[in-house]
């Protein structure tokens, strides 16, 4: 049985049902273990938690409920212990999920894969009568906040805003009726911006507006900051793992922007001799080259496992190397706070570079932003595996200036910093094409041919 994707259980509501939610949580208790339970506000939310809070005490682990909160609040919460949010993330309100932490990081693949063979098996994980666990209440989000706020003030200590490094901003946050509502806000206030929170109101329907945060569905907060006088807008989707930062002008920012400044920021504050970031091949050259201006180097792992890449190098370097951040679009590990997604931390960290550059212009100014593409081409999956074997040949030949990856996909890079990735797509039947070049149109559709060629050899 296969269970998990690339971040968790998540699917619609007639999948991830309370007897799926009570099976895991007997895989995952154990009576050594000690697990906190969360969600966010979805209207399934609170079923699926009370059966996984059954499971989990029927398999002998005792259990603090920390109710509604953003998944990193949860992900903090887990340090030292096992955690459970219930949440689909950016999903529509008709799915939910599950994510599994240990010690503030999500569980990796072979931890996963021991939880979806448990779940297949027969054995129901059922501890002895006299082993079941309790339940108790556990409130955590006053601390968590404090936590980020205290992090941000040793990270930027204000220069002459003294110990308020946003003093003077004006900020608006768009939660989305997401629980990002119950932390950012209140975050970025603290540290001495000036707030407006719009659709903090917690609403598992996301009344609003669609739980991902796109220049679609962004429309709106977009005229709401260009008729302002704000210096930034913030967004989030339903858990607040994902950030979306918008200029005031209402335009959204490039994802791969906001993570190529926050990664040159860490880097640029270290002090190790080989400071190393954490990214995606999908994820844009500019990042690369502020990373390496700043003085560290990126290193790339699939998409959905930073956590497994993060470990990766530390396991590869040595007393001189440290993993300063890792990212892939939207979401942000920052690890000198945690070893968790966390978007809340991300918006706090965004608005303070911003208060230190003065203006998002200014701060975006040094990242040379090229246009980018991403292309679906349409490949039956008994072809995919056939198809990439043969583009690990035919890409290369075709462009044969460009230095190669095929560690995931096959990613191309070439001298002027354009690059083109070619990976299949796990859940539909497509192969992906990332671009991103000056004549990124030119890029995508030679590559785009040589892909087609590929999947029709493969019939």
């Amino acid at each position: 049985m296969t269970l998990f994707g690339t971040a968790g259980i998540r699917g619609p509501v007639e999948d991830v049902t309370p007897s799926l939610a009570l099976a895991v949580g007997q895989a995952v208790g154990d009576p050594a273990e000690t697990v906190v339970v969360g969600r966010d506000g979805r209207e399934t939310g609170s079923a699926l938690a009370a059966a996984m809070e059954a499971g989990l005490e029927s398999a002998g682990s005792d259990v603090y409920r920390v109710g509604v909160i953003p998944t990193p609040a949860l992900a903090f919460a887990s340090r030292d212990r096992r955690g459970v949010m219930i949440t689909a993330s950016h999903n529509p309100p008709t799915d939910n999920g599950i994510k599994l932490f240990a010690d503030g990081v999500e569980y990796d693949r072979d931890a996963e894969r021991a939880i979806e063979a448990d779940v297949d098996s027969t054995d129901t994980g059922t501890a002895q009568w006299d082993e079941w666990g309790t339940t108790s209440r556990l409130d955590v989000l006053q601390e968590y906040r404090d936590a980020v706020t205290a992090f941000l003030r040793t990270q930027f200590d204000g220069g002459n805003r003294g110990s308020d490094p946003l003093s003077g901003l004006s900020v608006a946050v768009d939660c989305g009726n997401g629980v990002g509502a119950l932390a950012t806000p209140q975050v970025v206030e603290r540290l001495g911006a000036d707030v407006v929170a719009v659709h903090a109101t917690v609403d598992g329907h996301f009344s609003a507006r669609p739980s991902k945060p796109t220049p679609e569905t962004l429309s709106e907060f977009a005229a709401f900051l260009e008729s302002g006088s704000f210096d930034l807008g913030l967004a989030h989707d339903g858990d607040a793992d994902r950030l979306v930062a918008l200029g005031p002008d209402g335009d959204v920012i490039h994802e791969d922007t906001v993570l190529a400044l926050v990664a040159a920021h860490y880097t640029a504050e270290s002090d190790v001799a080989d400071p190393v970031v954490v990214t995606t091949p999908n994820a844009s050259a500019r990042i690369d080259e502020r990373v390496r201006e700043a003085g560290g180097r990126v290193e790339r792992v699939r998409l959905g496992a930073l956590h497994e890449g993060i470990a990766r190098e530390r396991r590869r370097g040595d007393e001189e190397t440290a993993i300063v951040f890792a990212a892939e679009p939207w979401k942000h590990i920052h690890t000198a706070f945690g070893g968790w997604i966390d978007g809340v931390t991300s918006a706090a960290v965004v608005a303070a570079l911003v208060a230190d550059a003065g203006d998002t212009e200014t701060l975006r100014d040094p990242v040379t932003e090229r246009p980018y593409r991403k292309v679906s081409v349409d490949c039956p999956d008994d072809r995919k595996t056939a198809a990439m074997a043969s583009l690990e040949t035919a890409l290369p030949d075709a462009f044969p200036g460009a230095t190669v990856d095929t560690e995931y996909g096959i990613r191309l890079e070439f001298s002027d910093a354009s690059w083109v990735l070619v990976r299949p797509s796990g859940t539909e039947p497509y192969v992906r094409i990332y671009a991103e070049s000056d004549d990124v149109d030119e890029l995508v559709g030679d590559a785009s041919a040589v892909v087609e060629s590929a999947i029709g050899d493969a019939a």
